[in-house]
């Protein structure tokens, strides 16, 4: 009679052969961070406006590789808050307070825009975490340093926008809320008397609410006059901060003026 054929014996397979490969931080992930990051020092004048460093300088400073660094510099250039050079590094864009006070007109009808898709668009999820991020601000925002409001500020812009559903306007956005949460960090935390947050985050507080209810024209009046709150803050800038907090390559100019004053 025929032998029957033995069956093959399973083969030994190691514990974690079959396992899932541990997820890997993609090449884009890696570049928001660094943008983020760096974008993070630009607000806090951490990357003083004017400073000439190179790129394995920053890429020291945030952490992060040469490629998404450089990735994150390419689009920080393209908004205008640094300026490469080739083979020579970069510089940190100046504060031009002229021309950002003349691009605040421009965040006012872009906002206005936002605000009203965002009004008009929001489900009922993006409308409860509006609702948790006000009850936030009123219960904390008292409490709140510039560093922490600018992370919740930071949360209600990309809320607001997803809102919207209109990627297209996010581009031109996104370096004009940078370049507006740098100038209210130094008005905070640099000029005299207005370490207080409380008209911002009350400001911040009455577009919330509006745009959580439905409601178009208090949304557009609450983001106006959120504006023009910023707008005051240009001419207490021009009138006690030093320029070289705006251009930090005019401090050999400040040395220069202490050295030549006469001596009593």
């Amino acid at each position: 009679m025929p032998t029957r054929s033995q069956p093959s014996r399973p083969k030994l397979v190691s514990v974690d052969a079959g396992a899932p490969a541990a997820p890997r931080r993609s090449d884009a992930n890696l570049s928001q961070q660094a943008y983020e990051r760096i974008e993070e020092l630009l607000v806090t004048c951490q990357l003083a406006p004017g400073r000439f460093l190179a790129m394995h300088e920053l890429q020291a400073m945030v952490g992060y590789g040469r490629t998404p660094v450089h990735q994150a510099v390419s689009r920080l250039a393209a908004d205008t808050l640094v300026q490469v050079t080739p083979r020579h590094g970069l510089r940190i864009a100046p504060i031009d307070l002229t021309r950002d006070r003349l691009l605040l007109r421009l965040r006012r009808d872009m906002e206005r825009f936002v605000i009203r898709l965002a009004t008009e668009r929001s489900g009922a999820s993006q409308r409860n975490r509006m609702q948790h991020i006000k009850r936030q601000l009123i219960e904390h925002g008292g409490d709140m340093t510039v560093e922490q409001f600018n992370v919740i500020d930071r949360h209600i812009d990309q809320l607001f926008l997803a809102a919207a559903q209109e990627p297209f306007v996010e581009g031109t956005l996104r370096p004009l809320h940078t370049i507006f949460r740098r100038i209210g960090w130094i008005y905070h935390m640099q000029t005299p008397g207005h370490t207080d947050l409380q008209d911002t985050v009350q400001g911040h507080i009455e577009v919330i609410d509006a745009v959580a209810d439905g409601k178009v024209d208090d949304a557009i009046l609450a983001s106006d006059h959120l504006m023009d709150f910023v707008d005051t803050m240009f001419e207490t800038l021009e009138r006690d901060v030093a320029p070289s907090l705006l251009d930090c390559s005019l401090d050999s100019d400040a040395s220069y003026l202490a050295l030549s004053a006469p001596r009593t």
